[in-house]
């Protein structure tokens, strides 16, 4: 799609904080904005694909394919790192992700093995609302 902003949200597992903020997201994302969800997995793909995402991709190219492409990229911050959220994220995922030129907004996990100073008494509620916000603001002219 010409002269439209691609905004990838990437999940892995069952795809359920990925869900979470596509059904947050979509109906306050500008026109000009395309939501793609892609998913280490069928599984976390057709998850976020129900959740309202108007296409998605599934697997290691997916993700660095379109990692590439990305204005704003949304997920838990396990994308992030090489064998994330249990082995699903592979080290040329990881990497194609946080190489990649777009804005990234993350989400604390902790079953991602990393845990963020200050975070910890953030309820996922308050951080998938925050993310939000932020990529809200971030697509503003």
């Amino acid at each position: 799609m010409p002269n439209h902003r691609l905004i990838l949200v990437l999940d892995a597992q069952g795809g359920g904080m990925g869900a979470q903020l596509i059904r947050r997201l979509a109906p306050a994302l500008p026109a000009d904005c395309d939501l793609l969800a892609v998913g280490t997995n069928v599984l976390a793909t057709n998850a976020m694909l129900k959740a309202g995402a108007s296409r998605g991709a599934t697997g290691e190219n997916a993700v660095v394919y379109n990692a590439a492409r990305a204005h704003l990229i949304l997920g838990p911050i396990g994308i992030i790192l090489a064998n994330g959220i249990l082995g699903e994220v592979s080290p040329k995922m990881a990497a194609a992700v946080s190489g990649a030129a777009a804005e990234k907004i993350l989400i604390p996990a902790s079953h991602c093995g990393v845990q963020i100073a200050g975070a910890q008494d953030c309820r996922l509620e308050d951080a998938l609302q925050s993310a939000v916000t932020l990529a809200l603001g971030a697509l503003q002219p």
